[in-house]
């Protein structure tokens, strides 16, 4: 009986050593969407011994290890430090994934990109030594390759779970390039053009359900362009539904600010 306790323990920490090892690391970011990742307990506390969560920096101040299979990163690229970081955790991971607009599109910190400069002098005055030599606000995608991707401001939780699973799994399934306007067709719902409302559902990707509009608000375009949007097209929507064409330009500023979509007008 002895000698089989101890196979079977040598076996368990077998597979301990096997389990992935996950990194969570924070940005230029509020922080909303790691804290979204704590708002789904039930199923996260199920999927919490498939992986061994070595590091996360919004609960612990611990350096990060050496060693590490996965990083999650959130947050948008801000400074030379930022960069550099952000080449080191892919040489290290053998998977990114970015979580939330401002690591996926720069999101808020992106409005910050033109003439940002001028701004950061504007807010500190006085720039703090610790800032580094700050850079135009970008996304994470924009400086190194990533395997996948969890779009919104914040995230849904359950489809960061979903992301995860195909991160330690294995998956090549990819977000979809649908707009988000076919989703509110399958839920039914009003159009905000028709109410001569803004809504940016005619050019923002598609997979959140269409949350916002089932709720009574226009999309604001948190998940980024469409690789299909039409731009165009929708600007000439826009101005049929006597929506100002301007106003609609810049709401996809937003969350697309350092978008090549929106920086060339196609």
């Amino acid at each position: 009986m002895s000698a089989m306790k101890n196979v079977s323990e040598s076996q368990v920490d077998t597979v301990q050593t096997k389990l992935p090892r996950v990194v969570v690391v924070g940005l230029a970011s509020c922080f909303g969407c790691q804290l979204q990742i704590t708002n789904n307990e039930k199923h996260l506390m199920e999927v919490l011994g498939q992986f061994e969560l070595v590091n996360w920096q919004l609960v612990s101040s611990m350096p990060l290890p050496n060693d590490f299979d996965v990083v999650v990163i959130e947050g948008a690229v801000t400074t030379e430090k930022s960069i550099q970081t952000v080449k080191a955790l892919r040489e290290k991971a053998k998977t990114v994934i970015l979580v939330g607009a401002c690591a996926n599109t720069a999101g808020i910190p992106g409005l910050a990109a033109k003439g940002f400069e001028e701004r950061a002098d504007h807010v500190y005055l006085t720039q703090p030594a610790a800032l580094g030599e700050i850079v135009a606000p970008r996304s994470v995608a924009d400086v190194i390759e990533v395997d996948f991707r969890v779009p919104c401001c914040p995230i849904d939780p359950a489809e960061f779970l979903e992301v995860l699973g195909k991160a330690l799994y294995g998956s090549n399934r990819r977000l979809t390039t649908n707009t988000l306007c076919g989703d509110c067709k399958r839920n039914e719902t009003a159009c905000f053009y028709s109410q001569e409302t803004l809504c940016l559902g005619l050019v923002t990707r598609a997979g959140c359900g269409a949350r916002c509009v089932n709720l009574g608000r226009p999309c604001n375009g948190c998940r980024g362009l469409s690789p299909e949007a039409n731009l165009e097209s929708a600007r000439e929507s826009a101005k049929r539904y006597n929506v100002d064409v301007d106003a609609f330009d810049e709401a996809l500023e937003m969350f697309n600010q350092t978008n090549p979509l929106l920086l060339g007008k196609e």
